[in-house]
């Protein structure tokens, strides 16, 4: 009889749903990768959104312009010498009558694979130098850096003027002065992340069914480190074509025959009190060309750091 009496109870307290209703509070979170819902972060970045659609537009333009205009980055017309920008030169011309639009474009090729590959060299060579640093410890770890503080103790100026002058103003040679000391930034943030990661449980777990050191450091701590590596890569991007483009600006940088921004730069210093116009669409080029790259760097710097929280 008690137990009839509390089963009555209980029915008269509660109330069964009907099936329409039995999932109304039901929430459902789709399942998203790490870049996946780093993607989606970014793309909520209003700014860095915009420098990586005028990147993106930048990059096709200099490989395109060039090679469907009628006018060769070289090609001289000295009847429209320092003409004003027009339907047919959007930039107007030099003071050898060459399109200026045409050489900025074709600079920016120059610029720009030399950024990238800068870039594309410092990541292997730091992210390697730094992880096995970090991985190995001990006195490996303090020669190791010991080694790149000596190498980061002499100005970066000496390094370039000392590669250029035994390699020549080549384009490899900039990029071996560009990368010599580049990579040390690399290098001491992902040590820094490897060391921090290292015993935690799954790399533990990793050293406990017999994984490999390479497997370990490769596949699983650089792999857990690719934020902040990502991040210090669109980074370096800016920092190399603001080098090569000063030193090319000053004289010291690449051959006078290859027309980078810098380059470009140093043509129309001559001109700048007379036609100032000439040289301001070379220094927007490279000026729209690193701000644009910094803030997709820090687009990409919330996007992981927010993931990471």
């Amino acid at each position: 009889m008690e137990e009839n009496k509390e089963l009555v109870i209980t029915e008269d307290l509660f109330e069964k749903l009907d099936d329409s209703e039995k999932n109304s509070e039901f929430i459902a979170m789709e399942s998203k990768t790490f870049f996946k819902d780093a993607w989606g972060r970014y793309k909520k970045n209003k700014l860095a959104i915009a420098g990586l659609i005028f990147i993106a537009v930048l990059v096709v333009f200099a490989i395109v312009v060039p090679m469907v205009s009628k006018y060769g980055f070289e090609d001289q017309d000295l009847a429209v010498r320092n003409a004003l920008p027009s339907l047919e030169h959007p930039f107007g011309t030099d003071k050898l009558g060459r399109d200026i639009f045409v050489r900025v474009m074709y600079g920016g090729r120059i610029s720009l694979a030399i950024g990238f590959s800068s870039a594309f060299i410092c990541l292997v060579v730091g992210v390697l130098y730094g992880g096995i640093s970090g991985y190995i410890g001990g006195k490996v770890d303090m020669f190791m850096m010991r080694v790149v503080d000596i190498i980061d103790s002499i100005p970066t100026l000496l390094y370039v003027i000392l590669i250029l002058m035994i390699f020549g103003n080549t384009i490899p040679a900039m990029m071996l002065a560009i990368c010599f000391t580049a990579w040390i930034g690399m290098a001491r943030q992902v040590r820094q992340q490897v060391r921090s990661i290292k015993e935690m449980e799954f790399s533990l777990a990793a050293t406990v069914i017999g994984a490999s050191h390479s497997r370990i450091l490769l596949k699983h701590l650089i792999v857990n480190a690719i934020g902040p590596i990502i991040v210090n890569l669109t980074m370096l991007v800016p920092s190399a074509i603001f080098t090569e483009s000063f030193l090319s600006f000053v004289g010291i940088g690449l051959d006078p025959s290859i027309p980078s921004w810098g380059k470009l730069a140093n043509d129309c210093r001559g001109l700048f009190f007379t036609y100032p116009i000439q040289i301001v669409w070379v220094i927007a080029a490279i000026s729209l060309t690193c701000l644009s790259l910094n803030f997709v760097g820090d687009g990409i710097g919330e996007a992981f750091q927010a993931k990471s929280r």
